[in-house]
């Protein structure tokens, strides 16, 4: 489901805030910061006012090693001895879980939705709200 700006979206979950609060004015560095948690109850509505492009999710070691080791098995795999190869083959078997996980979450899409209640969410996961 992709989400755009003006959308009406409802919480899909019930969402529990915690951490440090400040007032909008204040830097990030102020000492005088509250510790507090806010709970949203699921079905909340509210207006979407930006959605942010996808952004790539960080990639693992064993992620950026599968990209590594199928690229070396496509590019000179068939030039390498069959040892070496079927030893390259099964490593690459070993990290492929790894990589069909990472693919199958695709970028992150995230969201600014002003609640109806007044509440600002920022960058927030775009898969927490559904369509109103």
């Amino acid at each position: 489901m992709t989400l755009q700006e003006g959308q009406r979206v409802r919480l899909a979950a019930d969402l529990r805030l915690a951490g440090t609060v400040r007032t909008a004015q204040d830097g990030p560095a102020d000492e005088d910061t509250v510790v507090g948690s806010l709970s949203l109850a699921s079905g909340t509505a509210g207006t979407v006012e930006r959605v942010d492009a996808p952004r790539e999710r960080e990639q693992s070691h064993e992620v950026r090693e599968y990209v590594r080791l199928k690229a070396l098995l496509d590019d000179f795999g068939h030039q390498m001895p069959p040892a070496s190869r079927r030893q390259l083959e099964e490593q690459v078997t070993s990290l492929e879980p790894a990589w069909t996980a990472h693919r199958e979450h695709g970028p992150r899409v995230t969201v600014r939705v002003r609640l109806d209640n007044g509440f600002v969410l920022d960058d927030a996961r775009a898969d927490a709200f559904t369509p109103a």
